[in-house]
């Protein structure tokens, strides 16, 4: 299982590599005339606007493939209702790759509310209704029908998200592997470099799909279980006997040693019994007293059937799933789903830091295709001059599904390359006026950070690096991002550097010269920070902080501040309607908000997004941070729309608009006095006007619709 993958740069190219670099990637056949092409050998079918830069990934995944000598063409937001579209580019000589997109089609479509969205910002002009709900099926279905012998490979979030039995918000019900119902071939998940480029030249070399269904960070469909495999068995809850002690993947145990006890002898037998089959079958709470062969060792999850009709068996099947989420420990995950099997292979290796240099160091144009001519695309529009420089996170935060994409190993670029990228937006993107927008990631400051010691690494199953506490074995040195931010600003032609990505500033607090430069150099004003929540029974299941770590990094953010001569504001996200989120939490927070003179404008509702372990706690009521039980006592769900518009109005106290409902809440509950004028009050009693002296009638006073407003501070953009 730690066998080094082989360099992503290391394969020989394919004979296409002697028609070089396209000036852009071909959407149609003329453009494929004009590079004396007679076909592709890979088309790409997205469901985003082609923009040639590496923040999208039909560019990345297009020019990776091209870096390898195959000639790849892209079918960038077809018409679903027109065969002709899925054909424009000819058959492909390898397969079609498919993805949704940067976003799920389904979250970029609707609210959390489940509104539709009134503008797409992958697509030109924000033009909605350009890509179909569940695209990554309907893009399937249609490449299939325009060539039914043509391979079919799906990637990106929509696909990794659904890479097995899932629950959809949407339908409100557990649906299939999105493998399964697109028919396609084989799925990619993750940041799937590693995978597309083997893949692509084990079928350049004659290999079937079929050959390579071991390929990391793969999902595929088996008939069974291959002989020789042992399968760990975890398809029940509490099963069977006493399992207190199987280790929480989110603590530092040494679990080599630990045992479990079983009700009797049975169960001991019947593993015995099982050597002699084809397929080895071990009970999960047996399967540390085996001796397993790592390489040739599966966990069977419940099934479909099972985690459809039982919501406790789906925590259940979440909490292993993400267990096995550590790239250098993971094994395969098996769900049937009726006839069929669905094998999950485990992640891929990291990128090294050479290979993610490779990766954005390809001839990206930086600029839409220009067959959009002047159009603007409001996503290219705001990442036109920021730099990616790292991957991955190991904050683990339960309602984020960040790390089950890309990963919880961060994957770093080097300085040089940051550098050289920032150089070429400075001499060859439209409109670049010296301002970098951000220089980030998932986080802006875990670049570079990671374990101390590569054997800790390869027996970690912690879910998450800080969480509940910093890990003593991660390496919190923020130096390289310090000196990236130096370097940065030195060069000739920049006027400044700015951070936009969210802070992790429970590990900036450890290191204070970190903080100063931010501060110092980097923070236009405003500063977002993520505490989501105040009150711990929330924050908890978040897995975040507490306040108390907010409360330091704001004393040392205000220090520098000061020290810099600047006056500068934090702007905290906060999320409203979080699985296990009551009423009196909410109050709790829009009382901290009210002392700390936050105005919240626009709010963030939990949004159950597919495989996020909150998700599992929305649909099952289980918290599956702990051992599932159906004995266990149910959390409680803010789930009907009533709900969770009166947690959104707790977080817009100041709102006229909410008062109503929050003055029959707080009445609900006992605490008539936060109703009325007093210092201590929430909202104003009934007869309050919203006049003031001076004011004209329906004077609102909280800033304008998108703002965060400080009490006799400037306003602040969320």
């Amino acid at each position: 299982m730690n066998q080094p993958a082989p360099h992503l740069f290391s394969y020989y190219p394919y004979w296409a590599e002697c028609f070089g670099t396209a000036p852009f990637l071909p959407m149609t056949r003329d453009e494929m005339d004009q590079l004396g092409w007679d076909s592709c050998d890979i088309i790409l079918v997205t469901g985003d606007a082609y923009v040639d830069h590496p923040s999208f990934g039909m560019a990345v995944m297009g020019r990776m493939l091209e870096a390898q000598g195959f000639r790849v063409g892209i079918i960038a937001q077809p018409d679903w209702n027109n065969p002709e579209e899925f054909t424009r580019l000819g058959k492909p000589n390898f397969y079609f790759g498919i993805t949704a997109g940067n976003m799920d089609s389904m979250i970029n479509r609707y609210t959390a509310d489940l509104k539709v969205r009134s503008d797409d910002a992958y697509t030109p002009h924000g033009e909605p209704g350009k890509r179909p709900d569940r695209a990554v099926i309907v893009y399937s279905q249609k490449c299939r029908e325009a060539y039914k012998d043509v391979p079919i490979v799906i990637g990106g979030i929509e696909a990794s998200l659904r890479r097995i039995a899932q629950y959809d918000y949407w339908s409100d019900q557990v649906r299939r592997s999105v493998l399964i119902d697109s028919g396609a071939d084989i799925l990619l998940y993750g940041n799937a470099e590693r995978a597309i480029v083997e893949l692509t030249h084990g079928l350049a070399q004659g290999r079937s799909i079929e050959d390579m269904a071991d390929l990391r960070g793969t999902t595929v469909v088996r008939d069974a279980t291959p002989d020789g495999w042992t399968e760990i068995d975890s398809t029940r809850v509490d099963w069977p006997g006493q399992i207190d002690q199987i280790p929480n993947p989110y603590e530092m145990k040494d679990t080599e040693n630990m045992s479990c006890s079983t009700n009797g002898s049975e169960e001991e037998g019947a593993a015995e019994d099982s050597d002699v089959m084809p397929v080895k079958i071990v009970p999960m709470p047996l399967h540390r007293k085996a001796d397993l062969d790592p390489d040739k060792t599966a966990i069977r999850l419940p099934s479909f059937e099972k985690v459809r009709n039982d919501s406790v068996l789906y925590a259940h099947a979440s909490r292993v799933l993400h267990q096995e989420s550590n790239p250098y420990n993971a094994r395969p995950l098996v769900q049937r789903h009726g006839t069929k099997e669905i094998w999950v292979n485990p992640p891929p290796i990291p990128l090294e830091t050479d290979e993610m240099d490779g990766v954005f160091g390809r001839p990206y144009q930086r600029v839409p295709h220009p067959s959009y001519g002047d159009a603007k695309i409001p996503a290219y529009e705001m990442i036109r001059f920021s730099v990616n420089i790292m991957r991955g996170c190991f904050g683990g935060c339960t309602f984020c599904s960040i790390t089950e994409h890309e990963g919880r190993i961060i994957q770093s670029r080097s300085q040089e390359s940051v550098i050289s990228e920032i150089e070429e937006i400075r001499d060859k993107v439209p409109g670049f006026t010296g301002t970098i927008s951000d220089l980030g990631g998932p986080t802006a400051n875990m670049y570079h950070l990671t374990c101390k010691s590569q054997e800790i690494l390869n027996n970690c199953r912690r879910l998450s690096c800080v969480y509940p506490g910093i890990c003593k074995n991660l390496k919190t040195d923020h130096s390289a991002t310090t000196q990236l931010y130096r370097a940065a600003r030195a060069l000739p032609g920049i006027k400044r550097i700015a951070i936009a990505s969210g802070l992790r500033y429970d590990l900036a607090v450890k290191d204070p010269e970190y903080v100063r430069e931010l501060v110092t150099h980097h923070v236009g004003g405003y500063l977002k920070i993520a505490p989501e929540h105040t009150e711990m029974n929330v924050l908890s299941k978040m897995m975040k902080p507490g306040m108390g770590t907010y409360d330091a990094f704001k004393r040392m953010f205000d220090k520098f501040s000061k020290e810099a001569g600047k006056e500068q504001y934090l702007i905290p996200y906060f999320i409203a309607a979080h699985p296990g989120t009551e009423t009196k939490d909410m109050m709790n927070l829009a009382l901290w908000l009210k002392r700390n003179k936050f105005r919240v404008d626009q709010v963030q509702t939990f949004y159950p997004s597919p495989m996020a372990l909150a998700t599992a706690m929305y649909h099952s009521e289980r918290d599956p941070l702990h051992r599932m039980s159906y004995k266990a006592k149910k959390m409680h769900i803010p789930r009907n729309l009533e709900e969770r518009r009166l947690q959104k109005a707790f977080l817009r106290y100041h709102d006229p608009k909410g008062w109503p409902v929050l003055r029959e809440e707080l009445k609900r509950i006992g605490r008539q006095d936060l109703i009325g004028s007093g210092p201590n009050a929430l909202i104003p009693a009934e007869e309050y006007t919203g006049r003031r002296q001076g004011a004209r009638p329906g004077f609102k006073p909280s800033g304008k619709s998108g703002a965060v407003k400080k009490s006799s501070g400037p306003k602040r953009r969320r």
